[in-house]
Order: structure tokens, then sequence, then C-alpha cells
């Protein structure tokens, strides 16, 4: 598949629109491409990487398998953003610490570790993306902290589902991935979103949720109101 399609798409981001001509020479000459149609593991924990991940179209996950083998979700990486944990890696010398996962229609840009490692010293606009990707880690880090100790399975779920649905009103995830996603298995899942069937809050398709109700979900998220 031509790499002219993604590589506009990558041109049209704001940090590479800032670049330098010799910044963009350099990035175009070095820069893979991938696409993913589906849902795929592209790094492993412990694994080395190649270099800088910047989505470019779609979303990755990144997450953590628990002893028991359980899977709970890091935080995303959105198009524009850059994985800090694979620069930290390149950076430092260091094994990746987790698993990533991209979404359905993804594309990813790896920049090789050199190439990356000069744009970083020359170019503003990479040294602010990747300050800004520290500052993005730490805030969905404590986020997820905080909602995790503060909210209950119910009220993460609704919230999952509101911020995920924005705009279009639908969440395109099978219970297992949301069940991934939350820490939990999807039975738990299962019977959560029966309820909130049940109180026509949402409507579940196949591999799909359907909001009905946002501001029930929005009383739910706020863990102010439970469905019995």
């Amino acid at each position: 598949m031509s790499n002219v399609e993604p590589m506009r798409e990558l041109k049209e981001l704001d940090v590479f629109r800032d670049l330098s001509a010799c910044g963009q020479q350099m990035l175009e000459c070095g820069m893979q491409l991938n696409q993913f149609h589906e849902l795929q593991t592209i790094i492993h924990k412990d694994d080395s990487v190649a270099g800088a991940y910047v989505v470019v179209r779609g979303r990755l996950r990144v997450y953590s398998i628990s002893p028991g083998g359980n899977e709970a979700t890091l935080y995303f990486i959105n198009p524009g953003e850059v994985c800090i944990l694979a620069l930290n890696c390149i950076f430092n010398n260091l094994h990746y610490p987790a698993w990533v996962q991209t979404e359905a229609d993804t594309c990813v840009g790896v920049i090789p570790s050199l190439t990356y490692r000069t744009l970083f010293q020359t170019e503003p606009s990479i040294q602010n993306l990747t300050v800004h990707a520290l500052s993005v880690l730490v805030f969905r880090l404590m986020e997820e902290l905080e909602e995790i100790h503060q909210l209950n399975l119910n009220a993460r779920l609704a919230k999952f589902i509101l911020m995920r649905g924005e705009g279009s009103g639908q969440v395109q995830m099978t219970q297992s991935e949301l069940a991934a996603h939350l820490g939990t298995t999807r039975e738990v899942i299962a019977k959560l979103l029966r309820k909130m069937v049940a109180a026509k809050a949402v409507k579940t398709l196949r591999g799909s949720i359907v909001i009905e109700k946002p501001e029930l979900l929005a009383r739910l998220a706020s863990a102010s109101d439970t469905i019995g």
C-alpha cells in the first residue's frame, strides 16, 4: 500500500508543519509508516524499540498485564502524540515496560532513534512534542489512579463510555475490550451493561455500545447515582 496518503496526514499534524525544511527532509527519509486495519499488539513488554512512535491516525493503547493475566489500560496515545515510554527507551537504552496495542484503522510512524535524537537537538517543535508527551503521560496516569481509588467500576465504565462515545454517540468496542481497559472480566462488564440497558441508558449491539441517555450516564460517571 502506498505511503502517500499517510505521509500527507502526517504533514498536516501541527508539530511536523513547524519543522524546518531540513527537518522535514530528515523525517521523510527516515520515518517508516505502518498501517493496521485491526487490533494488533505491536510492542510487548521488554521489547527493544527501534525509534519514536507517532500516531498519525487512530489510537494506540498502552496497557499492563497482571501476574494473573488481567489487562489494565495505562493510557491512550492519540493522533499527533508520541509515545513517551518509547522515547525514554531510545534516550536511555531501556526495554519497553508495557504492551502497546493498535485500534482498528490506525497508522503509526516510527522515527528511527538516531533521527529523533537529532531532530530533538535541532527542532523546537520536536522538543515541545517531547515535553508535551511527558506532561500528558503524567496527567493521564494520575487521572487513571484517581479514578481507580475514587470511583466504583460502574462509574468508571459509564465515564469511559461517555468519553469514547463523545461526538458519535457510539463506542466501537467489545465487552472483552472494555474489560481489558478497566482491568476486570468480561462477565462483570456484561452484568453492568445489562443494568444500563435495562435503565435505557445504553443499547448494546454486536461489538458496540450506543448511548441513549447521556444524562443518566453522566450521573453514573460522577458516582452520585447507581443502577440497582
